[in-house]
């Protein structure tokens, strides 16, 4: 049996936005960096968190195209017996993006587990015959209603939280100028009466993403880009950030500034490889910190 922790364990798999860090093709500054192995910067796989209340069984929320290699480097997520065998109870989907939903693949060999989503995803799983390798006689596919609270087993409980976003990149339309806001959603994971949320993406912080976020002792937010044309100034992209569904940390409309006062352990999550808040020493991590705000890494383990 798992320690009994007593609390709330969140281990990061992964922390970078789609592409990783560095980024394959990617040859901006940082990615440069990553690649000559200077300390001051960390490679990073795509984002997803796995969470446990006794530290035995867990729930993974994302399903990054690297989970296999995240599982090989998480020893709490090996099988603990055989012949077959994982400790991982489910996977949650809060996007239809490839960088969130491709990981199922990797995971398809005849294993019982439950993939927890809304119906906006699960109607992208199933116009992909793809996905149907995941047996359905063994990978149950759970439908999540926003804001319903559903127990998931071991003493986890999930509720979704819709968050203002955009369609997938493959599913918009090249025609159009703006495609409309899309399903994005946020988790809230509770056990042993703490609560964490992990918010991957966010286009805008209203009042009422606010109100979904208060009260949470550990907040994984959006840390793509740290000013909204930083793609464009990089020169490896035409878009803004908010034009692609993130808020930028900085500014006096960023998430550091809005989300001041929120209360709670934050953390950055899903960090583009453009970011300068990767790079040891930089400006804006020294401001990001100076805020009291922490920055995830592969491998980061919380316990509340």
């Amino acid at each position: 049996m798992g320690e009994d922790v007593g609390g709330l364990t969140a281990l990061v798999l992964g922390s970078a936005a789609g592409g990783g860090f560095p980024q394959w093709n990617c040859a901006c500054r940082l990615c440069r960096l990553a690649r000559a192995g200077d300390p001051r910067v960390s490679p990073r796989a795509q984002a997803s968190v796995a969470f446990s209340a006794d530290r035995d069984n867990w729930l993974v929320i994302g399903a990054s195209p690297d989970l296999r290699q995240q599982i090989l480097r998480a020893p709490a997520l090996h099988p603990r017996r055989g012949p077959r065998d994982s400790p991982i109870l489910g996977i949650v989907l809060v996007s239809a993006d490839v960088d969130g939903i491709a990981g199922l693949l990797a995971v398809r060999e005849r294993q019982p587990f439950r993939v927890y989503a809304p119906e906006p995803i699960l109607r992208v799983l199933r116009g992909n015959s793809v996905f149907d390798v995941l047996d359905p006689a063994l990978v149950e596919r759970v439908e999540l209603t926003p804001d319903r609270p559903v127990e998931c087993g071991a003493g986890l409980r999930l509720t979704l939280l819709p968050m203002p976003g955009k369609v997938p990149l493959y599913l918009e339309d090249r025609a159009s100028a703006q495609p409309e806001a899309g399903p994005t959603y946020a988790a809230r994971i509770e056990a042993n009466g703490r609560r964490a949320v992990v918010a991957p993406a966010c286009a805008e912080i209203t009042d009422d993403v606010r109100a979904r976020l208060r009260g949470a002792d550990l907040l994984f937010f959006d840390g793509t880009l740290f000013t909204d044309d930083e793609m464009i100034a990089a020169g490896v992209g035409a878009k803004t950030g908010r034009r692609m569904g993130h808020v930028p940390i900085g500014g006096p409309d960023g998430s550091l500034s809005v989300l001041a006062g929120l209360g709670g352990r934050r953390v950055y999550l899903h960090i583009n490889n453009t970011n300068p808040v990767l790079l040891d020493g930089s400006a804006e991590r020294r401001q990001v910190r100076d805020a009291g705000v922490e920055i995830a890494h592969d491998g980061m383990e919380v316990v509340l």
